[in-house]
C-alpha cells in the first residue's frame, strides 16, 4: 500500500487539474450505506424492490411508500463528512483540484469545504413543491409523518434524480467540461455500473487516471493505476 500511496502521492504532485468523480463508496465511511454491495440498499428485504422505490413512476403512484423509505434510507441527518471529502477540499483550495463530480445526493462534499461541485444526481437537501415551487429544507420534509405538502396544497419532492428522470443539462455539462479540460481523473467508490454516469470518463484525454474502490469492477481494464481500499483512508495519507 505504501508504494501506491507515493504513486498517487506523486501523479497529484504532477499534476493541476485534477478532477475527483466519486459514488458512494466515498460515503460509507460516513455511516451511509451504498446500494449494490452485500449490505447494501439494494440488498434489503423490503415490500418493493429498493431500485424500483427511488423511480419518478413509483414517487408519482406510491409517494408515501416512497417517503417512508427515502426518510429512512437515503436521508442521513447525522452524516458528516469523512476524511475523503476534507481531503478533497483540501486539494481545491491549494489550486490541486478543479472539482468534484459526485453521483451521492448527501451533500457532504459542500459540507466539508468543496465549492466547486457537480452533483448528478441532485441533493436531498434541497426540495421544491411541485406545484408554486417553493424550496423546503430537508428537516420540513423528513420531519412530516405523512406526505409533505406545501402551503398551496402542492406535494414536495426531493431536488434528487429518481429512475426514469434524466440528469440535469447545466449540471452535465459543467461535469463534462471539467473532466475533458483535466490532466488527472480520480475515480472512486463506484463500481460506474450507474449510466450515463458511469460514460462520464470516456471524456478523459489526461495524462494519469486512477480509480480508487474497496472492490474490482468490470471496468477495471480501463484504469492504469487501480487502489483497492477505502477512499477516505487513501485520501488521508496525500498530502495536498
Amino acid at each position: 500500500m505504501n508504494n501506491n500511496i507515493e504513486k498517487l502521492q506523486k501523479m497529484i504532485d504532477e499534476s493541476e487539474k485534477i478532477v475527483f468523480f466519486g459514488g458512494a463508496g466515498v460515503s460509507t465511511e460516513s455511516g451511509i450505506p451504498d446500494f449494490r454491495s452485500a449490505d447494501g440498499i439494494y440488498m434489503m428485504d423490503y415490500k418493493y424492490p429498493p431500485e424500483k422505490i427511488i423511480s419518478h413512476s413509483f414517487f408519482v403512484e406510491h409517494t408515501k411508500e416512497f417517503y417512508e423509505f427515502y426518510s429512512k434510507h437515503l436521508y442521513a441527518p447525522g452524516a458528516k463528512p469523512n476524511a475523503a471529502h476534507y481531503k478533497l477540499a483540501e486539494l481545491e483550495k491549494v489550486g490541486k483540484l478543479s472539482a468534484v463530480i459526485t453521483q451521492n445526493i448527501d451533500g457532504l462534499h459542500t459540507a466539508a469545504g468543496s465549492r466547486n461541485v457537480y452533483e448528478l444526481h441532485g441533493s436531498t437537501l434541497r426540495n421544491y413543491c411541485m406545484k408554486c415551487g417553493k424550496s423546503f429544507d430537508v428537516e420540513y420534509v423528513c420531519g412530516c409523518n405523512d406526505i409533505p405538502r406545501c402551503s398551496c396544497g402542492g406535494i414536495i419532492k426531493p431536488d434528487v434524480v429518481l429512475y426514469e428522470e434524466s440528469l440535469n443539462d447545466t449540471t452535465v455539462n459543467g461535469a463534462l467540461k471539467a473532466i475533458e479540460n483535466a490532466d488527472m481523473l480520480i475515480v472512486a467508490g463506484t463500481s460506474l455500473t450507474v449510466y450515463p454516469a458511469a460514460g462520464f470518463i470516456r471524456y478523459f484525454k489526461g495524462k494519469n487516471v486512477v480509480l480508487i474502490n474497496r472492490d474490482a469492477t468490470e471496468m477495471d481494464e480501463r484504469f492504469g493505476f487501480i487502489i483497492h481500499g477505502k477512499v477516505g483512508e487513501i485520501l488521508s495519507q496525500i498530502k495536498a
